[in-house]
């Protein structure tokens, strides 16, 4: 777990940079959105040992992050002043390097898949954008944000 917080902390280090460089936000001012992302993070690993449900781990931080950015949080309004400093590419960026890393050493492994492997990929990504664009779409009509 300890190597897990490490990487994570790694991660919202090389975010903070971008952040700087890409987008212009100080690192002193983006630490506070960085430190609440990583804390939700490793709060969502944590949950995922503690309740024995096999769900995968994303959906427990996704939730947690839902949670404390929803009204029904106390200290919400901070959480999410305090995110909204944080440039969503500035994360993804070393997310993917380290995923792409992760990837490589495991590339024998990938070989012996064969093709279908890349037919399910492409499968699994155009469902999870779409579906992902009609909840955003449906949340910006409900909101009114969308016009």
């Amino acid at each position: 777990m300890m190597e897990k917080v490490y990487t994570f902390i790694i991660i919202g280090v090389i975010a903070i940079i971008g952040n700087w460089i890409g987008y212009e936000i100080s690192p002193i001012e983006a630490l506070p959105g960085m430190m609440i992302l990583v804390g939700i993070t490793i709060l969502g690993f944590i949950i995922d040992k503690i309740i024995p449900l096999k769900i995968p781990i994303v959906i427990w931080v996704s939730l947690l992050a839902l949670f404390v950015s929803s009204p029904i949080c106390p200290g919400n309004d901070f959480i999410v002043e305090q995110t909204e400093k944080i440039n969503f590419m500035a994360i993804a960026t070393p997310i993917l390097a380290y995923a792409g890393l992760s990837f490589g050493k495991d590339l024998k492994e990938f070989r012996k898949l064969s093709w279908r492997i890349v037919v399910i990929s492409i499968v699994v990504y155009t469902g999870t954008f779409v579906l992902s664009t009609l909840i955003a779409e449906f949340g910006f009509r409900l909101t009114g944000k969308f016009h």
